[in-house]
């Protein structure tokens, strides 16, 4: 059974937990709750998910042995390799062409100059369904403050896709590949490369 808490402000709720558990704790203030059919500030736009994580390594051919040895099968296409990790996909490719990809400038040194501690040489990607969504996620990120660094566009591969950095320069590239299918839960099915 909530209940009231006195309070200066607007009214605070406690929300009675499990016996023994953490609910006495958890102070919920109705100003904080999304009301129907509001998001809060969250981007409806955007599934929470990761599709892939890609890894920019120095040499690819060295990468992939070392996670083979811990037991990782993999597929190469065109220097990049792809395994498949769960619901997501771990991607190594070259870091030089990851930043390029990335629209990010880096430097012989692996910085970035105006960035905030340089490229990461990590860039996480939201696979989406369509083109539409691609436009449609980009957009609600920059009004959500991120910085366009690769406006969406037709890609090397087929898809659609365009690049932002976070408030903090974490790399997110938001893609449609027409090639890789999803479950029903979203978490992308990676396809074999090698059947024509």
């Amino acid at each position: 059974m909530p209940r009231t808490l006195p309070a200066t402000g607007p009214r605070t709720v406690i929300a009675d937990g499990p016996p023994g558990g953490m609910g006495r704790f958890a102070a919920i203030r109705p100003e904080s709750r999304p009301s129907p059919g509001k998001t809060a500030g969250y981007l409806p736009h955007m599934e929470q998910r990761i599709s892939l994580i890609t890894l920019g390594v120095g040499d690819v051919g060295r990468a992939r042995a070392f996670y083979e040895r811990l037991g990782w099968q993999g597929q190469e296409l065109e220097e990049t390799v792809f395994f498949q990790a769960g619901g997501a996909v771990l991607v190594l490719w070259g870091r030089d062409k990851l930043a390029r990809d990335c629209g990010i400038a880096e430097d012989a040194e692996g910085s970035t100059g105006g960035q905030t501690g340089g490229f990461s040489g990590v860039a996480l990607a939201h696979n989406v369904r369509s083109r539409a969504e691609v436009d449609g996620i980009i957009a609600a990120a920059q009004r959500a403050g991120a910085t366009i660094t690769r406006p969406a566009a037709e890609t090397f591969y087929g898809g659609y896709a365009g690049v932002f950095t976070d408030l903090d320069g974490h790399v997110w590239e938001i893609a449609h590949n027409p090639g890789f299918s999803f479950a029903e839960d979203g978490s992308l099915i990676l396809p074999d490369f090698g059947s024509p």
